[in-house]
């Protein structure tokens, strides 16, 4: 089946077939007709599976190949990378016609959204927050809205964005056309639906005998050391085939700290997380893409915005939180009906985590082996060549300094815990005549001159 089997217009299927992009996956196959229907729809696929352009197809074609200025279309997304990379798409699509779309998200200067506003922008993506911040000062309008997108509502749920939703709702006409797409369909999303949708069709692109995760991603646990993950990912990043690889950490501070310690190591690495600007989130994601930088360490807040089909590994650095999180981090790899490895690092605090995430997901691994880096089976398991270290071969090993080569310190204690020796600076010591001399070769003795000065009696003056 083709995009015009589906009734999608020949420049539209002319721009996709540009990069590529021939056949529609299951999940665009099912929505795409009903979203031409104009339909509302839930939408429920894992993530990866080309859920931006089972909405967003309908959505350009909808509004025509030359629109009046002026917002008609909506998505809402719940980050800042996710909105850029479903504006990439929708871009892309209506490339050949004259459909412009404006990505508005909070970490960037205003002016240059609204610009794209006041030029007549026809579709908007964008996050809650700045959505809502440019609506109420009068440069956003939702009132001309023919067509409204919540895409991975779910994790909009988790970010506490539910009341922000329902406010855009409010500004939008009721007799617009929506569309909600989801990996998972939470109570919350359900009901939100019922509110705000019209006897909308749930469509759920999967197969009932894949089980929850993947069958097209290979999960690898380990309980593993924190001293010695370093080396282990080392060692797994030169793995046999291994392509762009997603290290996911827990924090922003261990994110940092990995992107240096990989780079020491040899490797090239770029880091997205919430203490970078804006702007060096976006480099480091275009270099990604980009394949200029082949690893990419994040945090959780970039996890639905990594949208690059030829990731093959993904690295838990720690365990997840949940379930949920663990799909979606997994679900960098594997996409676009490609093979992938997700790879987890359980420590041993944190086996209780484990333990709720194997049995939601029932991956019938209750107890994960114990690996380090010189286990036999992490070669085995993940193709990585024997003999194999941590380190490029090329990549300067860190050098080990003398202690006693260093200059001494000043004001503190030496690198042994010995008080630092206070230099002279009134002329060369007293020879052992005066008192200066050395005592069995230990080191000479230092005569302290020292002037006391008495209180001065009544009527008298000092005397030394």
């Amino acid at each position: 089946m083709t995009f015009s089997d589906l009734g999608i217009e020949q420049d539209i299927v002319d721009a996709l077939a540009s990069k590529g992009i021939t056949e529609p996956f299951p999940i665009q196959s099912q929505t795409i007709p009903m979203g031409l229907g104009k339909q509302d729809i839930i939408g429920q696929a894992k993530t990866g599976t080309g859920k931006t352009f089972g909405f967003g197809l309908p959505l350009i074609q909808a509004l025509g190949p030359d629109p009046e200025p002026g917002v008609k279309a909506l998505v809402v997304v719940p980050t800042r990378e996710l909105c850029v990379q479903v504006a990439e798409d929708l871009v892309l699509a209506t490339s050949n016609r004259n459909t412009k779309v404006a990505a508005i998200y909070g970490g960037k200067a205003y002016e240059g959204q609204i610009e794209e506003l006041k030029a007549g922008a026809q579709i908007v993506v964008g996050t809650p927050g700045r959505l809502l911040d440019l609506a109420s000062q009068r440069l956003l309008s939702l009132s001309d809205v023919q067509v409204m997108v919540l895409d991975e509502a779910d994790k909009m749920l988790d970010l506490g964005f539910l009341a922000d939703i329902e406010k855009l709702f409010a500004q939008t006409p009721a007799t617009r056309h929506t569309m909600l797409f989801s990996a998972t369909m939470p109570g919350p999303i359900v009901a939100l639906a019922r509110r705000f949708m019209n006897r909308p069709i749930h469509i759920r692109a999967t197969d009932p005998d894949e089980g929850l995760t993947q069958a097209n991603i290979k999960h690898v646990i380990y309980r593993a050391h924190n001293l010695d993950k370093d080396e282990v990912i080392g060692r797994i990043l030169q793995a046999e085939g291994r392509g762009k690889t997603v290290i996911f950490t827990r924090t922003k501070r261990a994110a940092a700290r990995l992107v240096e310690e990989l780079n020491d190591r040899g490797f090239n690495a770029a880091a997205v997380h919430g203490d970078l600007g804006q702007e060096q989130r976006e480099r480091a994601m275009a270099a990604f893409k980009a394949g200029k930088k082949d690893i990419l360490i994040a945090t959780d807040v970039a996890a639905r915005g990594i949208d690059v089909n030829d990731v093959t590994h993904v690295i838990n650095h720690t365990v997840p939180d949940d379930h949920d999180t663990y799909l979606h981090r997994a679900g960098r790899t594997g996409r676009a009906g490609k093979t992938g490895i997700a790879v987890t690092f359980v420590d041993w605090d944190d086996m209780h985590k484990w333990a709720l995430i194997n049995r939601a997901l029932e991956m019938g691994v209750p107890e994960p082996v114990e690996t380090y880096s010189s286990s036999p089976h992490l070669y085995t398991d993940l193709d990585i060549p024997e003999g194999t270290k941590g380190r490029l071969p090329g990549a300067h090993a860190p050098s080990v300094k003398d202690p006693s080569s260093r200059p001494p310190r000043q004001g503190g204690r030496s690198s042994s815990g010995d008080r630092p020796q206070r230099q002279r600076t009134d002329g060369p010591r007293k020879d052992s005549a005066e008192g200066g001399g050395t005592h069995d070769g230990a080191a000479p003795r230092r005569r302290r001159n020292r002037t006391r000065t008495r209180r001065p009696s009544t009527g008298g003056t000092p005397t030394a």
